[in-house]
């Protein structure tokens, strides 16, 4: 039976006023058949911007082994996202103790991608199939990620371990997966225990989760047999309520 706590009234994301399992596993096919619909180009544009993320400045070690952008956008209910003002990211320290109460500011995504079809395809996609309620999702954070490994240094999605992010809900998309071991994904309920293990391998295959009601986190990943070096490139959106503004001027 579902606590009294997680029920709700009501509404689009929920059944008979409860809300469904905290997390759905999506194949590659949802994204990757949506985007078929766009020219080959603009998908190519989207995929390929990875290749130009700067070095994540905040993970304070010696080795960069991290790259990502940052931008928040306004979703409008008549189409098309709303870039907002850049700002730091931000997370409290309750949720994130290796990087959490400190403003990180990030490059901001590229005009092109920003502004390009692609990225909006996937974030209305997703939207529609969150995990909960989507009444008041209304804007959104979205990562670009790219994490390497070399034979020297492991790299690490998730160096604050299992955890929470500190917003609604949170999507996780495969965009490339390079000579890689490792990035297990992992699930778990409010008490710590394990409810979903899966390995992303496709691109465009995704995970979206209500952050709210699960802690997550991604194993290391190191080159795989044969290979200097891997790579792995994740897109993550989050999405939260306009007026919340999980993030603060930097």
């Amino acid at each position: 039976m579902t606590p009294a706590s997680l029920r709700v009234t009501e509404q689009p994301g929920t059944v008979d006023g409860q809300l469904p399992p905290p997390f759905v596993h999506f194949p590659a096919d949802l994204l990757a058949g949506s985007l078929g619909a766009l020219p080959p180009a603009a998908v190519t544009l989207f995929t390929e911007s990875w290749d130009d993320l700067p070095a994540d400045a905040h993970l304070g070690t010696g080795t960069s082994y991290r790259f990502r952008r940052y931008s928040r956008f306004r979703i409008l209910p008549e189409g098309g996202l709303e870039r907002l003002p850049h700002v730091a990211f931000f997370q409290d320290r309750a949720v994130n103790k290796v990087n959490g109460g400190v403003d990180r500011l990030f490059a901001p995504l590229a005009d092109a991608v920003a502004e390009g079809p692609a990225l909006e395809t996937v974030v209305r996609v997703l939207r529609e199939r969150l995990p909960g309620p989507r009444e008041g999702m209304d804007a959104c954070g979205v990562h670009q990620i790219r994490v390497v490994a070399t034979a020297d240094a492991e790299g690490h999605p998730a160096p604050e371990g299992v955890h929470q992010d500190g917003h609604c809900y949170v999507a996780q998309v495969l965009i490339r997966r390079e000579n890689v071991e490792g990035a297990d994904s992992r699930l778990y309920d409010l008490d710590r225990v394990p409810v979903h293990e899966a390995l992303l391998t496709t691109p465009f295959e995704t995970i979206v989760l209500d952050d709210r009601r699960v802690f997550h986190g991604v194993t290391p990943i190191r080159p795989a047999a044969g290979a200097g070096r891997g790579v792995r490139d994740m897109l993550l959106v989050d999405f939260f309520p306009f007026a919340g503004r999980p993030a603060r001027e930097g």
